[in-house]
C-alpha cells in the first residue's frame, strides 16, 4: 500500500489528511509540538471569509470563493461551531466609497453576486454601536465565524478515526531520495519511509521546501489581538473591517463563536518564526484601531491578548504546487489568510494533485467503503444550558456523575468534558490542548480557579505524577515540585551557606 507523509497538522495538515483518509492509502501526519493546531492555526481571527478581498486572478481568490459554500456542511459533519453573521468593510469619506466600489467589482469577478453597499443610515440600524461617522459599508452576507482550532482538531479527530497515523512531537530534519525521488523522512524520531511527503509546515514550510533544494522564504507576519469578556459580546452583531491595505485587512472587530468580542491584528513582518509576544505598543494600536469601528470598546473588558504568526511569501499568494527538484514532493507555502477559508478547497487541490501524480505511477486510488464523514457529538453543559435543557443535562449526569462537577465556573466546563478530551481520538495531553478543547480556562479568569483542578485530572486520567503536567509539552511544565521538596532544599541552601 502506497504511503503519504503530511508534515504538519495544522488545518491544511489536517484538512488534507482528513480528505486523502478516504481512500485506501497508509497515511502518516507529523507534528513537531505536543497537539494539533498549535501554530497559525491556534492564534487568528476565525473568520471565513466571503471571497471579495483576494484578487480574482489570484489562487488565493479562487480557493476562498470555492471554500466558502463547503462549510456548513462540513462543520455539521465534524461537530464545529460556525456562524454566518456576514461582514462590512465599513468607510468614512468618498475615496473610501470608490474602494469599496472596486472590492465589490472584485467579488463579483470572483463569483459573488449577494455583494451589497449600504448607506449610514442602514449601516447604524445593523451596528448601533459604530462610529456615527461611517458613512458606507460593503456588506457580504456570506461571510462568518469559526473557531480555527476547534476545526483543526475536529479535522485531525476525523482523520485518525479513519486511519491516518498521528505522530505528535516530531520533527522532520530531513527529506530521504534517492534518484531524485521522494524515499521518506528523517525525524528526531527516526526515520519514516514515504512514497510521497506533502509539505504543509506552515511558518516552516519554507525550511521544508529547502530540504528539496526548492528556494522559498517565508517572512513572518505578527498579529496582535485583545480578547473580551462575553459581558460585551453584544457590542457588535457582523464582522466589522476597516478600509484594507495591501498587506492587511486591517484592524478588526467581531464576535466570536463562543459569544467574546475580538479585536485585531495589527501586522508588523518579524523575522523569528516562534515569537508569540506582545508589546504594549502594538496592543494600544489594535485598541485604537478598533476604536475607529466602535469608540465605545471598553479596556477593562480584556481578559486576555495574544499574538499569532502569519506565513506569508513576498507574492503575496498561495503556493501549492510539486517540487521542482524532488519527485512525489507537494509544496503548500505562504498560506496566510485567507488560508483558513480556502482549507476545504485546498485539500480538495492537494487530493487531485496526487490522484494525478498515482495515475502516472500506475497506482490505482480506491475509496473506502466505510469511511465515516462524521465525528460523534459529545456533551457540552453550556450547550445545554444555553437552549433551557438543563433537565437533559441531569439524565447526563445521573448516568456519568463525573458530568456533574463543574471545573471551570467562568466557561462552564465539567470534569466529565475534560476527561472526554483527554480520551478524544487525538487526545489532550496539556494544560492548553484542553483549553482548545474545552474551553477550560478561557475565560475571565484565565485559569485561576480552574487550573489546579484541571492538572490534576491530567494527571490522574494519563497515570502521571502531577509535575510532569505541562502547559504546551516539554519544557513548559507547570509544577517545578513539591512544597516540602522546596523547603529541604531552602533548609539545606541555609546550612551550607551557614558552614560557609
Amino acid at each position: 500500500m502506497m504511503r503519504i507523509i503530511i508534515i504538519g497538522a495544522g488545518v491544511i495538515g489536517t484538512a488534507i489528511a482528513r480528505e486523502l483518509s478516504r481512500y485506501e492509502i497508509d497515511i502518516v501526519l507529523l507534528e513537531k509540538t505536543a497537539d494539533v493546531a498549535n501554530g497559525t492555526s491556534k492564534a487568528n481571527s476565525g473568520i471565513i471569509h466571503a471571497g471579495y478581498n483576494a484578487d480574482f486572478d489570484t489562487l488565493k481568490g479562487k480557493l476562498n470563493v470555492k471554500s466558502n459554500p463547503v462549510f456548513d456542511k462540513l462543520c455539521a459533519d465534524l461537530k464545529v461551531p460556525f456562524k454566518r453573521i456576514g461582514s462590512y468593510v465599513v468607510g468614512f469619506n468618498e475615496q473610501d466609497l470608490k474602494e469599496l466600489k472596486k472590492k465589490k467589482e472584485n467579488g463579483e469577478k470572483n463569483g459573488l453576486d449577494d455583494l451589497e453597499i449600504i448607506g449610514q443610515k442602514q449601516l447604524i440600524s445593523q451596528e448601533p454601536n459604530i462610529n456615527k461617522k461611517a458613512k458606507y459599508a460593503l456588506y457580504a452576507p456570506g461571510a462568518a465565524i469559526i473557531s480555527p482550532y476547534e476545526l483543526t482538531i475536529a479535522y485531525a479527530n476525523n482523520a485518525v478515526i479513519n486511519g491516518v497515523q498521528l505522530l505528535l512531537n516530531t520533527e522532520v530534519n530531513d527529506l530521504i531520495s534517492d534518484d531524485g525521488q521522494i524515499k521518506g523522512v528523517k525525524t528526531n524520531q527516526g526515520e519514516i519511509k514515504g512514497d510521497f511527503v506533502i509539505n504543509a509546515a506552515g511558518l516552516y514550510s519554507d525550511k521544508i521546501a529547502r530540504m528539496a533544494e526548492d528556494n522559498f522564504k517565508i517572512k513572518p507576519r505578527k498579529g496582535e489581538y485583545h480578547l473580551f469578556d462575553k459581558e460585551y459580546g453584544d457590542l457588535v452583531n457582523h464582522i466589522l473591517f476597516p478600509m484594507p491595505t495591501k498587506k492587511s485587512k486591517g484592524i478588526l472587530v467581531l464576535p466570536t463563536v463562543h459569544g467574546n468580542i475580538l479585536i485585531g491584528p495589527n501586522a508588523n513582518t518579524i523575522d523569528d518564526k516562534d515569537d508569540l509576544s506582545t508589546t504594549s505598543k502594538g496592543l494600544n494600536k489594535v485598541l485604537n484601531g478598533a476604536k475607529r469601528l466602535i469608540p465605545e470598546i471598553p479596556e477593562k473588558g480584556v481578559i486576555t491578548s495574544f499574538s499569532g504568526l502569519r506565513a506569508a511569501l513576498s507574492s503575496e499568494d498561495f503556493h501549492i504546487d510539486f517540487s521542482e527538484n524532488l519527485v512525489g514532493l507537494i509544496n503548500i507555502i505562504g498560506i496566510q489568510s485567507p488560508g483558513l477559508s480556502s482549507a476545504p478547497a485546498i485539500s480538495d487541490m492537494v487530493v487531485e494533485m496526487f490522484k494525478n501524480y498515482s495515475l502516472r505511477e500506475n497506482y490505482e486510488l480506491q475509496l473506502k467503503k466505510d469511511f465515516k464523514e462524521k465525528n460523534s457529538k459529545l456533551p457540552h453543559y453550556y450547550e445545554y444550558e444555553d437552549k433551557g435543557k438543563l433537565d437533559d443535562w441531569q439524565k447526563i449526569v445521573e448516568k456519568h456523575e463525573d458530568y456533574g462537577e463543574i471545573i471551570c465556573r467562568c466557561e462552564h466546563v465539567s470534569r466529565g468534558e475534560i476527561i472526554d478530551a483527554i480520551n478524544a481520538p487525538v487526545p489532550a495531553q496539556t494544560i492548553d490542548a484542553i483549553k482548545r478543547r474545552t474551553r477550560a480556562s478561557s475565560g475571565r479568569c484565565q485559569a485561576g480557579f480552574c487550573g489546579p483542578r484541571i492538572l490534576q485530572i491530567l494527571a490522574d486520567q494519563l497515570n502521571i505524577d502531577p509535575l510532569e503536567v505541562s502547559k504546551k509539552g516539554s519544557g513548559s511544565q507547570i509544577l517545578r515540585a513539591r512544597s516540602k521538596q522546596l523547603i529541604l532544599e531552602k533548609i539545606k541552601e541555609d546550612k551550607r551557606a551557614g558552614d560557609q
